[in-house]
């Protein structure tokens, strides 16, 4: 009973990431402002994470935290670069 419940637990959350990743999407998409846009490639990159580790917990493979870690990385250094360009309209000083 306690392994369907989880499994439940987990289908379900990732079910609700996937629609969180869906707004984020529209958001990235139609936003009016470039900070909306780049505000939404980071909520997407934090939603990939968590789906990536949901999906990981559902198989029972430590693989998929593997690439949770480096999307984490990559989406931290995009949105910091991509910050950076908006407020000086440079990368490298």
């Amino acid at each position: 009973m306690g392994t369907s419940v989880l499994d439940a637990a987990v289908l379900g959350s990732m079910a609700v990431v996937g629609i969180a990743m869906l707004m984020a999407l529209w958001r990235l998409l139609r936003g009016p402002t470039v900070p909306d846009r780049i505000l939404a490639l980071d909520t997407l990159s934090v939603t990939a994470i968590a789906q990536l580790v949901l999906f990981g917990i559902h198989l029972q493979t430590p693989v998929y935290f593997e690439a949770a870690l480096i999307i984490a990385m990559l989406g931290f250094v995009s949105t910091v670069v991509l910050c950076k360009y908006v407020l000086r309209r440079d990368i490298v000083e």
